[in-house]
């Protein structure tokens, strides 16, 4: 383990590199034994950054902060949130995976349902991976979504929601914002998975190239595109956004699908996210341009 703390982010890059280079986890499990993901985007937040609390002041009270859900798990080694960090990183869909379900239109792609599955099952031995990395190395941790007591909680607001997001951690960590259909639009677009974990480490936070959450989707920055609400099969988008009650039965309804026309046990959809200017990129000019030169973006112009 590097002694610097700038040295600790390359650290821990590294970890996450290898791990997807050689684990046999990162596996589609289909007949070419094509690998689930090619590398990761990864970022770093403080655990004392207030968007924690400004997550649970608006998404609910069930919403882990940082130190709530790393006191919880890790009580021989309490720390206060000052020195906690939030490793966050971003699994990119492979080309071959989004080029499958573009052509998709109410169910997914064999590829896109067996990432859905096995390419989640790779996240999570890397969440795994990774706390066994860093406390080997003296650095106590625990990945959120894998504690026992994470939970998808109803919510008032959100029709439901859950105890810790990937996405909002990865939003926290510098990675990217929130399109139209709620999925985080990223410097390698939305078609994505999301992991992180929580850690007793210092690592200087990765700075958000934003000042919008929705900076990156050109519905709310230009008031044009909408194109995900055409790719919705089940018309759970709408300018009003997502309906998840919809989407969530669409998806339960998928597993039947998928398992008479692939012949394996899986689900998923992610038709909103393929087909569209997000995909693989940033489609908004001046946010993409500020994101390669690290800046921040322009606010955008008042929408007629």
């Amino acid at each position: 383990m590097p002694k610097k703390a700038t040295d600790a982010q390359a650290w821990v890059r590294g970890i996450i590199a290898s791990f997807l280079a050689d684990s046999p986890a990162n596996n589609m499990r289909n007949p070419a034994q094509d690998r689930a993901w090619d590398d990761a985007l990864v970022g770093f937040a403080a655990g004392a950054d207030p968007i924690w609390q400004q997550y649970k002041e608006y998404v609910g009270p069930f919403h882990w902060t940082p130190w709530e859900v790393y006191n919880q798990h890790q009580p021989g080694a309490p720390a206060p949130a000052s020195e906690l960090t939030v490793i966050s990183w971003v699994l990119p869909q492979r080309e071959m995976v989004r080029k499958a379900n573009r052509q998709a239109k109410k169910y997914p792609a064999e590829e896109w349902a067996r990432i859905r599955v096995y390419g989640e099952e790779c996240n999570a031995a890397l969440r795994r991976h990774l706390v066994q990395s860093l406390e080997q190395a003296g650095h106590p941790a625990v990945a959120p979504m894998l504690a026992p007591n994470w939970a998808i909680v109803k919510s008032q607001r959100f029709s439901y929601a859950s105890s810790w997001s990937e996405r909002h951690a990865a939003h926290a960590a510098g990675l990217g914002t929130f399109g139209l259909c709620d999925g985080l639009i990223t410097a390698r677009g939305k078609a994505m998975r999301a992991g992180s974990v929580v850690a007793r480490i210092s690592i200087p936070p990765t700075p958000r190239p934003y000042a919008d959450h929705r900076a990156y989707c050109l519905w709310f920055a230009e008031g044009t595109c909408g194109k995900c609400i055409d790719r919705c099969p089940v018309r759970a988008l709408s300018p009003a956004g997502h309906d998840k009650e919809k989407c969530r039965l669409h998806l339960a309804a998928s597993r039947e699908y998928v398992a008479k026309t692939y012949d394996f046990t899986g689900y998923g959809c992610g038709l909103c996210q393929v087909g569209v200017p997000c995909e693989a990129g940033i489609p908004v000019k001046a946010a993409r341009e500020a994101y390669e030169r690290g800046e921040l973006p322009p606010p955008p112009p008042p929408l007629a």
